[in-house]
This record gives structure tokens, C-alpha cells and sequence, in this order.
């Protein structure tokens, strides 16, 4: 679901930027004004889960790729604001050091994932609960809704660009896949596997936190009111199951294929426009094995998702009850 470069035009992506702006506004006010700095460092966390989640590719049968991304997992626990802050910096972080998504489509990939995604998950996950289902329920249906309204907009990002940009003979000059195309291709996958390993991985890794470290989310979590447990603060296990994530990333690597609208920009005849070279393209190394640097490239992302939010805790002011 990580748009590159020179598949939308400038215009959308200007305009998918421009939108992301006042969502990004609201999303830093309400945090700033509802988390507590002693559990800022949680969104660090919060974007750690979703970088490594993304890094575990599923395949598809017919030769394309996808993944979850955690975006309800991580508003489900700390609220759609915070969510949309965390999975913006673990957007960032993949497309500045390591090429997953472009850097003009940064705006878009992140009006998708941490903007439509997190705050549709939550929306459904809300309605849920209202509706009396069990709070994992909620947070499965939620999140099945979640990836696929943001593979639903990708699918519209991608399938206007020839209807509205031609060269004189009438040639596409970006994605040349119409909406006829590109909607069936992104939504086949995201409403059957890769659906259903988004529901796997936000319901694992929710019902653990839940159950293991319940008080580091900022969220209570509606099927426990117990006070005791709504103390109980151990942050290790969250960090050994991060921990257990990255050994793990390998196995994203079994997947062959590319995620559809992910191909090479000489595959499907768009010419060369924007180019960034990231310093770890596609997760490699030079010189480094593919699973030692597929692994590398993991801790270097969750490492600089933890520390950027320890650094904003650092510099946060502590509130002051009156």
C-alpha cells in the first residue's frame, strides 16, 4: 500500500499533502493536550509495532504482496490522534532511510494509512463496543475495516491518474490503471489475506498488551475495570515481543512478488520523473547478507521510533493538576 514516486502527479500529491496538514494539526494539539508525558514514549511504541508489522509481507496468489500496518491496533490503545502521529513517523522513517513509499506521496501514503485507516478502524471498533461485542471483536472488525478503507482510497489515488493526466496522443503519465482495474486489484487482496493478517496481528499484539501491561496504554480498555489491574505497568514484555518481532521479520522475505502499484516504473511504461536514492534501499545493505540486513533494518526502525518519542517526552513539560 506504499505509493511511489511518480505514480500519482504532483497535483495529487500536493493536494493528498495539503489535506494530511490540518489532520497532522489536530492529531499533535490533542495529544499534546490529552497524553500524559510519561506515556508519550508509548507512541514510540506504537510506531515501532507498525513498522515491524509492515515489514511482514503476505503473499497473494498470482504473484503480489501486502501487509498489516496496525494503524486500529494503535488507536485502539492510545486513541486515532496518537495513532496518526505514530504511524506517520514509521512512514517517514521507511521512506526516508530505506524506500518504502515515495517521498512527494508521502502525503498520500500517510492520508491512507495514518489518517483514513487508524480513525475508520477506531470509528468501527467504538461502534462495536456500543453494540455490546466483545472488546477483541471490536478491535478485529475494526481493524478489517481499517486497512480496507485506506486500500480503497490507494485504489482511487491510483485509478484517477489516467482519467485526468494524458500526454497529446493520450497516453497515461502515471499510474496507467483506471478504476475498473486498480479497485478489484487493491481490494481482492485487502478484503481476503491480507484482511485477514491485519486482524491476526492488531488482535495478537492488542490482547497481549491488554493482558500483559494494560496501564501503558492511554486508553482503558472497556472489558477491564478492574483498578488493580489498570495499574499494572510492566513494560518488558511489550518490549520483548517487539523484540520477538524483529528476529521474526525474516519471514516477510518468503514472499516473492511485488505489492501491486509497487512494480518498477519501467514495468508499466512510466517514465523516469522524481528520483530519491534512500540510504538502505529496500531494506538492504551493501555487503550485508539479505536476512542480516532485513533484520538490521528492523532495529534500526524501531530503535529511531522509540527514541524520537523519548526525546519528545524528554522536552515535554510536566501538567500540573490545579
Amino acid at each position: 500500500m506504499h505509493i511511489p514516486d511518480n505514480y500519482l502527479s504532483p497535483e495529487t500529491c500536493a493536494v493528498m499533502t495539503a489535506a494530511m496538514v490540518p489532520v497532522w494539526v489536530h492529531a499533535v494539539k490533542k495529544v499534546k493536550r490529552e497524553v500524559p508525558k510519561e506515556k508519550m514514549p508509548m507512541l514510540g511504541v506504537g510506531a515501532a509495532f507498525s513498522f515491524t508489522g509492515m515489514m511482514f509481507n503476505v503473499p497473494l496468489p498470482g504473484g503480489t504482496t501486502g501487509h498489516a500496518v496496525g494503524g486500529t491496533l494503535v488507536s485502539g490503545l492510545l486513541g486515532p490522534e496518537a495513532a496518526c502521529i505514530s504511524i506517520t513517523i514509521a512512514l517517514l522513517l521507511q521512506a526516508l532511510l530505506f524506500g518504502d513509499g515515495g517521498i512527494l506521496a508521502f502525503g498520500a501514503n500517510c492520508f491512507n494509512m495514518a489518517f483514513v485507516l487508524p480513525f475508520v478502524g477506531y470509528a468501527i471498533y467504538r461502534l462495536m463496543l456500543k453494540l455490546k461485542a466483545n472488546d477483541y471483536v471490536a478491535i478485529a472488525v475494526g481493524s478489517y475495516a481499517g486497512i480496507n478503507a485506506a486500500a480503497l482510497m490507494a485504489a482511487i489515488e491510483f485509478g484517477i491518474q489516467p482519467y485526468l493526466f494524458t500526454d497529446a496522443s493520450g497516453q497515461a503519465l502515471y499510474c496507467p490503471y483506471g478504476l475498473a482495474v486498480s479497485i478489484p486489484a487493491m481490494m481482492v487482496g485487502h478484503l481476503t489475506i491480507f484482511g485477514a493478517a491485519e486482524v491476526i496481528f492488531t488482535t495478537a499484539i492488542y490482547a497481549f498488551i491488554r493482558k500483559t501491561s494494560p496501564s501503558l496504554a492511554t486508553l482503558p480498555s472497556p472489558a477491564d475495570k478492574s483498578a488493580e489491574n489498570a495499574k499494572t505497568g510492566r513494560s518488558w514484555p511489550v518490549y520483548a515481543l517487539l523484540g520477538a518481532l524483529i528476529v521474526a521479520v525474516p519471514a516477510g522475505l518468503l514472499a516473492t512478488g511485488t505489492a501491486w502499484g509497487e512494480w518498477e516504473l519501467s514495468e508499466v511504461g512510466i517514465k523516469e520523473g522524481f528520483s530519491y536514492s534512500s540510504l538502505f534501499p529496500d531494506y538492504t545493505m551493501s555487503g550485508v547478507p539479505e536476512i542480516t540486513a532485513y533484520i538490521l533494518s528492523a532495529i534500526i526502525g524501531v530503535a529511531l521510533s522509540v527514541i524520537i518519542f523519548r526525546v519528545i517526552s524528554s522536552l515535554m513539560k510536566t501538567k500540573t493538576e490545579f
